[in-house]
């Protein structure tokens, strides 16, 4: 009898995460969420770092940490060392996303794994790329503000980091992508792959388009909010009750409807008006008089009647509006989820499907080795071995 599990892409295939904040929890939260069997290694006795973080840490291990496996090892203790590399040798894939060096110094390196298990997919996710940077430790923040992305944010002088963990998040995705192509190419070769994965130039990837629009036009890429749009009508408008809905529009069809639509239809019979780059040039004028045409209007109003018109709008929501949205809730957008203090949730799925494959909650985020004694077990360690190792404090298992 097939189990759920077994119907998930990547079901058989076993991974070790050594990781914490963000990075490298995003990395192993996808894999898990597809169908891997991923063991979150975490230090004893207390785990990842993350699991007690305050301000908005606060919700990062609950997060980035479903579907996973804990088992709490000592790395410094020779027990400790010698129960990772057990699994190691049955091990499909590592994953790591500590300083530079770290794992080295512990014995567990590239070229050391590979010497335990030669078709193993060792995935490090790290600051920066081979290179005068390489060395150096770096945060999602520190990588904005060097990449140019927090230029891009905020207004002249006041560079601003984007509002969620981008880069982080960004960068561990591309460890996935990496680990899906080297486990894809072991195949025909039997060989595991280093793969790296990185902040630094995660975030350059990110502003490219922007250093392609540097040299196209040989100007400065100018900060988002004072850019000039290459649409003439993409932005926010208030409303008579006080809230702001954002409306773009990226075809004279569009503006066509819009225009029908919000009894605007005198501006289709302005000249200067008769195309995108035309009504550009018309902004000054234009957007003001949009917004006091909007402004008679309701939020619910406004929303109601780009429906109708079917144009792209949206609502300006913060983030806990998301727990009511429609299209998260109706769509299955959202998985119920119990945090390790007890709390329901619901927090929101990786934004891939394939066929009919359930990527939703299978396990709570765990407790510090709360899967420590099944998984050693099934990697064939005995009962007396693991009271011994729980005895010396190499291993925290629940």
């Amino acid at each position: 009898m097939t189990t759920e599990n077994e119907k998930l892409p990547l079901h058989d295939v076993l991974v070790l995460e050594l990781s914490h904040a963000v990075m490298g929890p995003t990395t192993g939260m996808v894999l898990a969420d597809m169908g891997a069997e991923v063991i979150k290694i975490e230090r004893t006795p207390d785990g990842d770092v993350t699991r007690k973080l305050k301000g908005f840490g606060a919700g990062f291990f609950p997060y980035f940490n479903r579907n996973k496996k804990s088992v709490g090892l000592d790395l410094k203790s020779d027990e400790g060392r010698g129960i990772l590399k057990r699994l190691i040798g049955k091990a499909d894939v590592l994953l790591e996303n500590f300083g530079p060096g770290t794992m080295d110094r512990l014995g567990f390196g590239y070229e050391q794994c590979a010497e335990m298990n030669p078709g193993l997919i060792y995935c490090s996710l790290k600051g920066f790329m081979p290179g005068p940077y390489e060395n150096r430790p770096a945060l999602d923040e520190v990588v904005q503000m060097m990449g140019g992305l927090a230029y891009m944010t905020g207004p002249t002088g006041t560079p601003l980091r984007a509002g969620a963990s981008v880069t982080d998040i960004l960068g561990g995705t591309f460890g996935v992508v990496g680990i899906l192509a080297a486990l894809y190419e072991r195949r025909v070769t039997g060989k595991g792959r280093l793969v790296l994965a990185t902040l630094f130039e995660s975030v350059a990837l990110l502003v490219g388009q922007h250093m392609a629009y540097s040299a196209v036009t040989g100007q400065p890429a100018p900060p988002m909010p004072e850019r000039v749009s290459a649409w003439s009508v993409y932005d926010r408008f208030r409303s008579k009750d006080g809230d702001q809905v954002f409306i773009g529009l990226t075809s004279n069809q569009q503006w066509e409807r819009f225009c029908k639509v919000f009894g605007l239809e005198e501006l289709l019979q302005d000249e200067r008006l008769s195309g995108n780059n035309e009504r550009i040039d018309q902004r000054g004028w234009l957007i003001p008089k949009l917004g006091d045409r909007l402004g008679r209007l309701t939020k619910a109003e406004i929303m109601s009647l780009a429906e109708e018109a079917g144009v792209p709008f949206a609502p300006v929501a913060r983030p806990e509006d998301l727990f009511d949205d429609p299209q998260l809730n109706e769509g299955g957008g959202l998985v119920d989820t119990i945090l390790p203090n007890g709390v329901k949730t619901k927090l929101p799925r990786i934004p891939i499907r394939i066929g009919d494959c359930d990527f939703g909650l299978r396990a709570d985020p765990p407790k510090v080795g709360q899967n420590g004694l099944d998984v050693l077990k099934k990697a064939g360690f005995t009962a007396a071995e693991l009271d011994a190792f729980i005895k010396a404090g190499s291993l925290v298992a629940d």
